[in-house]
């Protein structure tokens, strides 16, 4: 079973920047992609940032495109984040998800997802 934590969420003003983190565990068949999404208050999830692991190949959201890169860390388990040049607009609950065989920017085709934590950029 696949299990993933965010931390890294916080408030900071506009052009601060912000690094998340996500922490897989479970079963790593589950989980060649990992990525970034976001809600914003009254809108759909959408999707940021994805990374292959495999391949470490990205793709980015023009919304991020970049401001943000997303990363493994030294362990394989945690992908990273890191936001640069926040926008009051950023404001919005930030998850991780894990895919097994997707690697794409469309939410409901991903299969497993963190919790979120809050990003306040005021």
């Amino acid at each position: 079973h696949v299990q993933l934590v965010e931390s890294g969420g916080g408030s900071v003003q506009p052009g601060g920047s912000l690094r998340l983190s996500c922490v897989l565990s479970g079963h790593s068949r589950g989980s060649n992609c990992m990525g970034w999404f976001r809600q914003r208050p009254g809108k759909d999830r959408e999707g940021l940032a994805v990374l292959w692991i495999g391949g470490a190949t990205t793709t980015y959201a023009d919304s991020v495109k970049g401001r943000s890169t997303i990363s493994q860390d030294n362990d394989k388990n945690t992908v990273v984040l890191q936001m640069n040049s926040l926008k009051p607009e950023d404001t919005a609950m930030y998850y991780c998800a894990a895919t097994a065989a997707y690697c794409g920017l469309v939410p409901r085709l991903w299969g497993y997802w963190g919790q979120g934590t809050q990003v306040t950029v005021s």
